[in-house]
């Protein structure tokens, strides 16, 4: 069922107004698009990052990474999904971002309270209750914040297909405080 929204808000509670207006959350978004992309002019850049980084990062919303890292608009890859987790999937974004794009560092940002970490395997097996089928893909759900920055740094380091592979970091944001804490990856 759609979600009718008005004026976009950051706010977990839309206001009186808001409810009021019709329309779906993606209508509003289109709308946004529509009055920013009548000020819009080609900044007249290239796929490739400026800064050379590709930053893998929680799909959270509480993560403003381009404000949380001082970056503008061409600085960076953003490679996010839930849990900033080290997939498949994000070994093929890194390996296209290194081999075609020309990045060479690669950070790693996971957060505190992560909806991760109250996940399991059970979720998979959910899902194969309800709709008859059991996703191919494992939660990667996690306890310890540290301990899957420390994997998901190693998955990094041991691919065979990046070429770039000694500037690999990781960090846990902190979702109350905004800073970052760099993680150890021994």
């Amino acid at each position: 069922m759609p979600v009718n929204v008005g004026a976009m808000s950051t706010s977990a509670h839309p206001s009186a107004d808001a409810i009021r207006t019709a329309g779906t959350v993606t209508d509003r978004l289109v709308e946004a698009n529509e009055r920013y992309a009548s000020d819009f002019t080609d900044p007249g850049m290239d796929a490739r990052p400026v800064l050379g980084v590709a930053v893998v990062a929680c799909m959270d919303a509480r993560l403003d990474l381009h404000a949380a890292l001082g970056l503008e608009l061409g600085d960076c890859h953003t490679i996010r999904n839930a849990g900033g987790v080290v997939t498949d999937d994000v070994i093929r974004s890194l390996t296209i971002s290194q081999r075609a794009l020309g990045t060479r560092s690669v950070m790693l940002v996971h957060h505190t309270g992560c909806g991760l970490e109250s996940l399991t395997e059970d979720f998979r097996h959910e899902l194969e209750d309800e709709v008859g089928q059991r996703p191919a893909w494992a939660v990667e759900a996690f306890r310890d914040v540290d301990q899957d920055v420390r994997q998901s740094m190693q998955r990094v380091r041991t691919s065979p297909f990046l070429l770039h592979s000694d500037d690999v970091r990781g960090f846990v944001f902190d979702v109350t405080s905004g800073l970052l804490r760099e993680i150890d990856p021994a």
